[in-house]
This record gives structure tokens, C-alpha cells and sequence, in this order.
């Protein structure tokens, strides 16, 4: 007899979403292949007293999603707080130009009027546009696709807005972001305070639905702030550990590769699991949190599997990589505007076609001349993360090549073979940390420890992270929605029966929401 109900694959947010909450009534078994649990939720010590965040940061998708609504009482029983400043974005230009948008919509509209007559009306309309349609447009990102609810959903929304309104609605989303800015805002600086949002749900601004993407991206940040995990992110996993395991109903048990998903026999649509060193793990349903060349290519190899998904999965394609440097700092930096000082998320950028530049640079295998830089300051929201009148920088850079072709600037020298090195790591880091010193005279100095992690030390890191794609996966129209992950798929099914596939490669696609886990044990009667 099976000890487990259930087996979930992966340690991320979804796996642990969907195993707290059926872990709720049945028995569940966590499986992670590496020594910790959090796929990319991780806190480390950066320098003595400095706690922070290696990959994910950021908990928006979390907190303003059933998943929280569902786990949040349990989480804070737990440990967990949610912590974040009155302002989760900004801009600033090489210029020196720069511009903030807060949790205060009347207070971000003075601001772009001021900017540009006009442009703070726009965003008024903008997101009042939005508060209307929100029930559909989460109501799309929270539930399954193919479902009565979404249904529901689709005619409600088509009966309010008739037939034309509706049109309308859809093309207004599948615009991209560099038409939705330049027809709306006439202020540059506007323009370049939302040109990146998309690079952080894997778009590019001149994709069709970054436009739609990036207006959602901006209401979001304005509703809810930009989260983050008080004491570091690596407190929701263990928080989701403590719920999985109370009341001996769950386990989490790392250093566990599985290396196959053993298909039934005798009227049961699944066995179980094997790990890599040979053990078999009995249990009637598993969840995988995988991708799907890991699905399909390796845990369901030995599966009578259709020859059209087969194909599918092979051409599955990934991302742009993602690149990661961290920073303890003897004092927080001193940008040249004070208003910089706590914003939690701050693009150093100059607009829509210096991303759609990088952008391009990046998917054609060069190191961006001049990348977009993500600038995280999680210790203005978290004071707990540096000791006292010091600071931590947390550095996003979304315009990676995954395997080097060269440099768009001409100056750092790649290897043949396309690898990232320590070398152009290093090389690379050194130029961003150039932009910051041109805004930041001396800021080299107030430097403590840099630690950096390239694409392809994100890979190596987590094997869902393919070429150092934080996505899991390219998010274009035609890899998303109802054909994320695969045409074939459908609310988390997969050919195999009994196997649910969730995380970042299924729908609603990245981010730290933990949905598709939440629809999962759904589906599974949680």
C-alpha cells in the first residue's frame, strides 16, 4: 500500500502551494533534487549581517492571488510577513532624469501631469479601464483556461461591453507596450518609467500583449506595492514546509532526484515514482513542477506517449537568460534624487527603444551594449537585511543571451564554444556596475561584496532554469494561454494520466504565484 496519496516533483512555489493544501486531508511527499526547498525562493548570507535573495524576490503575484488568500492565515502562523515600501518602481535615465510611481494613484497622476499635461489624465483612464475589466483579467491569470468559470467569465464580460467593446477590449490587450506608451503618454520619461515591466513577465515591449501585460503590470504595482518576504524569501518555503508537515499528514525530502514517473498496472493509472539512486516511492496521482522537455523527455520516457505532444515538448522553446548581482554596501546608495531612496524596483533605463534594443542584442546571442537594469533595494522595505545604516542591492539584468554569440559594445570577449564564463560574468557585471557609478559617483567604495550568478549559473543552479531562463519557458502569444505548455495541454493534464504537470511552464506562466499549484490541488479535491 502507498504510503502517499500524492507525489509532487519540484520544491517550488507551486509545488508548495499544491502540497499545503492537500496536505490539508491527505498524505503528501514533497521531492526536491537539491539540498534545499524553494526551487527559486533562496536567502544566503552575502557578507556578515547581510541576508539576500539569490534569484526570486519579489512576491506580487503571490499576495494579490488566491493562492495567499487561500494559505495566508497559515503562512503568518507560520513566520511570514509580507513587507514594502509606499513606492514599488521608478526610473532613471542617463540624463538623470527620473520618476517615481507609489501605492497612491491621485499622487501618481499629479506627478506625469507634471510631467506632461495630460499624461497623469491618461493613467487616471488607464487604470480605471482596468478596475472594470478586473474580474475578467484575473479572472483569466487565476483560473483554468478551459473551464465553465472562464466561461462565465468571457460572457459576463462580453454582455457588458457588447460585441464592439469587447473587440475593442481584445485588441487593447494584444497591442504591445511600445503602442500602448506612445499613444497614451506623451512625456518620455512616463514612457521609460513602464517601458520594462514586460521584460519581467518574459515579453519584449514590441510583442504582441506586452502592451496588455505591462497596463495589468502597472495596476498591480500600484494596488499592491512590490512584496517582499521579511527576513528573506527563503522564509515562505519553510513556512509551506511547517503547513505540509503538521499534523504528519506531509513530507519534504531533499537530495531526491526523480529520474522516472513508473506508469500502473492492473486498473491504476500511475505507480509512482523512481529516484535516481533506484528507489521506488508508491503513490496513485503525481505533480510534477517541471518543464516540459524534463516531462516528457525524461520522466515519462518509458510512457506509450502520443507522437504528436512528443514532438511538441522537443520544440518547446525557451527565453532570454537572466542575470543576478547582489550587493552589501557600506550605506544605501545616494542617487541623485532623494525620492530613489526606497523605491524597491528601479529600472535604470532611457525607454522603449533602448529595451526593444537590448531586447534584440540579447535574443541574437550579444551582450547588450546597454542593458536594462533592475535595480532591487530590499532593504529599505526590510531593514532586518543589512545591519544598521548599511544596505543591500539586489540587480536584475532580463536581456541575456543564453548562449554567447559575442558583445554588442565590442569590448568583452566571448568564448567559441558560447558558454558563460567567470570571466564575461565579471566583464559584464563591471559595466553595469559602471551605469550605476556614472549616476553614483563613489559608489564602487561604499562596495562591501559583490556576488554575481549568470545564466548560466542559474541553469546549473535549477534545472527548470534551461540556458538561465528564469520563465521556464518563451512567453509569446504562441507559447501562452491555452497553448502554455504545449497545443495539446489542458488544465494541468498531461498524457499521461494520473500526472499533473504545474509551475512556471504552464499556465498563467511565470512569476512567484503559486496558481497553477493552487488549481492543481484543486483538481485534486483540496
Amino acid at each position: 500500500m502507498a504510503q502517499y496519496d500524492h507525489i509532487i516533483i519540484g520544491s517550488g512555489i507551486n509545488s508548495l502551494v499544491c502540497g499545503a493544501m492537500l496536505s490539508q486531508k491527505e498524505r503528501v511527499l514533497v521531492l526536491e533534487r537539491e539540498d534545499v526547498i524553494g526551487g527559486t525562493m533562496r536567502s544566503g548570507t552575502l557578507a556578515p549581517g547581510f541576508t539576500y535573495d539569490p534569484q526570486a524576490m519579489t512576491f506580487l503575484l503571490f499576495v494579490s492571488g488566491p493562492a495567499h488568500a487561500r494559505l495566508g492565515a497559515l503562512l503568518r502562523k507560520n513566520g511570514v510577513e509580507f513587507v514594502a515600501t509606499d513606492k514599488p518602481t521608478g526610473v532613471l535615465c542617463s540624463n538623470g532624469q527620473s520618476l517615481v510611481l507609489t501605492t497612491d494613484r491621485a499622487k501618481n497622476a499629479e506627478a506625469f501631469n507634471a510631467e506632461n499635461p495630460g499624461d497623469g489624465d491618461a493613467y487616471i483612464a488607464e487604470m480605471e479601464s482596468i478596475d472594470g475589466r478586473a474580474p475578467l483579467l484575473f479572472g483569466l491569470f487565476n483560473n483554468p483556461l478551459v473551464s465553465l468559470k472562464t466561461v462565465r467569465l468571457l460572457a459576463t464580460q462580453f454582455a457588458k461591453l457588447r460585441p464592439s467593446g469587447f473587440r475593442l477590449a481584445i485588441g487593447e490587450a494584444l497591442s504591445t507596450n511600445r503602442k500602448r506608451l506612445r499613444t497614451r503618454y506623451g512625456s518620455e520619461l512616463v514612457q521609460a518609467l513602464f517601458a520594462p515591466w514586460p521584460l519581467h513577465a518574459g515579453l519584449n515591449g514590441d510583442q504582441p500583449f506586452s502592451g496588455g501585460m505591462g497596463a495589468v503590470m502597472a495596476y498591480a504595482l500600484q494596488a499592491f506595492g512590490a512584496p517582499i518576504a521579511k527576513g528573506g524569501a527563503a522564509t515562505v518555503p519553510e513556512a509551506m514546509k511547517a503547513i505540509i508537515e503538521q499534523n504528519n499528514r506531509g513530507a519534504l525530502r531533499t537530495g531526491a532526484d526523480v529520474d522516472l514517473v513508473i506508469e500502473g498496472s492492473e486498473g491504476r493509472d500511475v505507480f509512482g515514482v523512481r529516484l535516481a539512486d533506484g528507489e521506488d516511492v508508491p503513490a496513485p496521482s503525481v505533480v510534477a513542477s517541471v518543464t516540459p522537455t524534463q516531462l516528457y523527455g525524461r520522466l515519462l520516457r518509458e510512457w506509450d506517449i502520443p507522437g504528436p505532444t512528443k514532438d511538441a515538448a522537443s520544440a518547446y522553446e525557451y527565453g532570454k537568460g537572466n542575470m543576478q548581482i547582489h550587493y552589501a554596501l557600506e550605506r544605501p546608495v545616494d542617487w541623485p534624487s532623494k525620492a530613489l531612496k526606497d523605491v524597491q524596483l528601479l529600472h535604470l533605463c532611457d525607454g522603449i527603444d533602448a529595451v526593444s534594443k537590448a531586447s534584440n542584442e540579447a535574443e541574437r546571442g550579444m551582450l547588450p551594449e546597454t542593458p536594462t537594469v533592475c535595480v532591487g533595494q530590499p532593504s529599505a522595505a526590510d531593514p532586518s537585511r543589512a545591519p544598521e545604516g548599511k544596505a543591500v542591492l539586489w540587480i536584475q539584468l532580463p536581456e541575456c543571451p543564453r548562449t554567447l554569440k559575442g558583445d554588442a559594445a565590442g569590448e568583452i570577449e566571448t568564448p567559441e564554444d558560447g558558454a558563460w564564463t567567470e570571466a564575461v560574468r565579471e566583464a559584464y557585471a563591471d559595466r553595469v556596475e559602471a551605469m550605476i557609478e556614472a549616476h553614483v559617483p563613489g559608489f564602487k567604495e561604499t562596495v562591501i561584496t559583490r556576488k554575481c550568478l549568470s545564466p548560466g549559473d542559474l541553469a546549473a543552479a535549477n534545472v527548470n532554469l534551461v540556458g538561465g531562463d528564469p520563465y521556464a519557458g518563451w512567453c509569446g502569444l504562441d507559447q501562452f494561454f491555452v497553448f502554455r505548455p504545449l497545443p495539446q495541454s489542458r488544465n494541468y493534464r498531461t498524457a499521461a494520466r494520473g500526472v499533473l504537470q504545474i509551475g512556471a511552464s504552464t499556465h498563467p506562466g511565470p512569476g512567484l504565484s503559486g496558481i497553477s499549484g493552487y488549481n492543481a490541488a484543486l483538481k485534486l479535491g483540496a
